[in-house]
């Protein structure tokens, strides 16, 4: 399945909850909920065989193998169990709270999880599926999101007009998804635009961004 076809996919379930009273922004969480579930249930087997550390009886298969009240019911105490953890698992759930009150739609929206094998896709699909998400979002008029959301290919344009340069921090307290810092990477790491010395390549990597509130 490509990006696009699992961009498109999701965008349209989200217009079938928005008629439920569900927002974006809570469409959006709740599918971060179950894709970061989804995941740890990917490392948890071969070839990773990893311990993910989700505590059993909360974790991804504990959905899939339930319908109806059941399910819902069971998709509430799991998102309070799991925000009760300690360390970074803890942090992800903290005050999780269910918005999808339908058991059909959110078995739904489970099993359209479930048929993506998320840690195949790699860091940049999974990226450029949110950026095509924010970006369906902000072509909606009815959301107004197009306020907070900058095109890429603006972006790109924007940076390519101030031109950074190697050896200068790049600030960016309201930075967002982190888009103009991504394209300002990508100029600088360019061959033909900075052929950077290793001095350089170490600043890039380590000391030009700086995310701190002013």
């Amino acid at each position: 399945m490509t990006t696009a076809s699992i961009v498109s996919r999701v965008w349209s379930f989200c217009t079938t909850l928005r008629d439920d009273g569900v927002g974006y922004g809570d469409y959006l969480e709740q599918l971060t909920y179950l894709i970061f579930l989804k995941m740890a249930d990917e490392y948890a087997k071969p070839p990773y065989n990893r311990d993910v550390g989700i505590p059993e009886g909360h974790d991804w298969t504990s959905l899939t193998t339930r319908r109806g009240a059941a399910l819902e019911e069971h998709y509430v105490a799991l998102l309070r169990h799991l925000g009760q953890q300690k360390g970074m698992l803890g942090q992800v759930f903290a005050k999780a709270q269910n918005k999808i009150t339908d058991p059909a739609k959110l078995f739904r929206l489970i099993d359209m999880v479930d048929g993506t094998n998320w840690v195949m896709l790699g860091a940049d699909v999974k990226g450029d599926i949110y950026e095509g998400l924010l970006e369906r979002n902000a072509e909606d008029t009815k959301s107004g999101a197009g306020q907070y959301f900058t095109p890429r290919a603006l972006i790109r344009a924007m940076v390519a007009c101030v031109r950074p340069e190697p050896g200068r921090t790049i600030a960016d307290p309201a930075c967002g998804t982190g888009g103009f810092f991504l394209a300002a990477h990508d100029f600088l790491a360019d061959p033909d635009i900075w052929p950077l010395d290793r001095d350089q390549k170490e600043f890039l990597k380590h000391s030009t961004f700086d995310l701190r509130p002013p």
